[in-house]
């Protein structure tokens, strides 16, 4: 059993009450790809779902799932906008991905997914792959 990160209880409201993360990937070469992701946090580790929202590619070939096969190292960041600076806050967590594709975490993590996401509750992410990123460290700034 691999030793898991918690997050301090600031930066865990941050984390729960965000709705939506930026997932840092990179290739083979170490080129980086960066996108806005769906997720959910489960206390662990950190769930986002190969949804049905229109793609620029299938599925199993989008560029997020190509890098993490390549290269398992991933960032996650949760951050919190304000134009009161003072009010601005982020969460950084640098991680492990891997895929997911069926079985009790698996169905677990939609229940969290749908739970958060009422759109999800008519989309089959049950059926489709899902990206799980074990923390490994975790940095976080800002008015938590």
């Amino acid at each position: 059993m691999p030793f898991l990160l918690s997050l301090a209880p600031e930066a865990s409201r941050l984390v729960r009450a965000a709705r939506v993360a930026h997932l840092a990937t990179a290739d083979e070469s170490g080129r980086p790809h960066v996108i806005p992701i769906c997720f959910v946090f489960d206390g662990k580790y950190f769930y986002s779902p190969i949804d049905e929202k229109p793609k620029r590619a299938a599925p199993t070939k989008l560029k997020r799932l190509r890098n993490i096969a390549a290269n398992p190292r991933v960032a996650l960041v949760i951050d919190r906008y304000a134009e009161d600076w003072r009010k601005l806050a982020y969460v950084l967590i640098f991680g492990k991905a891997r895929l997911l594709r069926s079985g009790k975490i698996h169905q677990s993590a939609v229940a969290l997914l749908r739970r958060k996401y009422p759109q999800y509750r008519r989309m089959g992410i049950d059926q489709r792959p899902m990206i799980v990123v074990t923390p490994v460290r975790i940095s976080s700034w800002g008015d938590l």
